[in-house]
């Protein structure tokens, strides 16, 4: 997918508490606003009481403002964050099965390699690859993998939290007391 492309895309991390029900509360905010959802992950958080959902969804169809107020309404949302295309890690994970015949095999483990995929399974005529990455180059893998023909092909969808500061700390100086 290309830059310009993802320019078209909102993405929320909402965190949620983690209960029966609220998934599908979400989900239904958006189906009754006619909202498009790109893409949704969720997974509980390190704290169980809680659920951190990655939700793409198309800026076109989707004003971000009114999404946000309608969600905050909710009950189970704690609290929702914008990530700008700058402003946060993106990942996805894509499961890949390709033709992958005795004579082509060498350079479908040489394509795994370059983008860093673990190949999880072989047969006779086809391997499944499993990789991480960033959209973009996930996108880029399954372009170089289409000529070996794919067979099966399925994506998570993207998760994201907010990049981190850079800001050194400032050190203070501590004066010595000389005798």
């Amino acid at each position: 997918m290309a830059a310009r492309e993802e320019a078209r895309h909102h993405i929320l991390t909402v965190l949620v508490e983690n209960k029966f029900g609220v998934l599908s509360r979400v989900a239904g905010l958006f189906s009754r606003r006619g909202y498009n959802i790109y893409s949704l992950a969720v997974s509980p958080t390190d704290d169980e009481r809680f659920s951190r959902m990655t939700v793409v969804v198309d800026a076109e169809s989707s004003p971000i403002e009114q999404i946000t107020k309608q969600l905050n309404k909710l009950i189970p949302v704690i609290k929702i964050n914008e990530l700008g295309p700058d402003e946060g890690v993106e990942r996805e994970l894509m499961l890949a099965t390709v033709k992958a015949g005795p004579e082509v095999r060498s350079q479908v483990t040489e394509l795994a390699s370059i983008f860093e995929a673990r190949i999880v399974d072989v047969g006779f005529d086809a391997m499944t690859l499993m990789v991480a990455g960033s959209p973009n180059r996930l996108d880029a893998m399954s372009d170089l993998l289409a000529p070996f023909g794919i067979i099966e092909l399925q994506r998570t969808g993207r998760i994201a939290l907010p990049k981190l500061t850079r800001q050194p700390t400032r050190l203070r100086t501590v004066k010595s007391r000389s005798a």
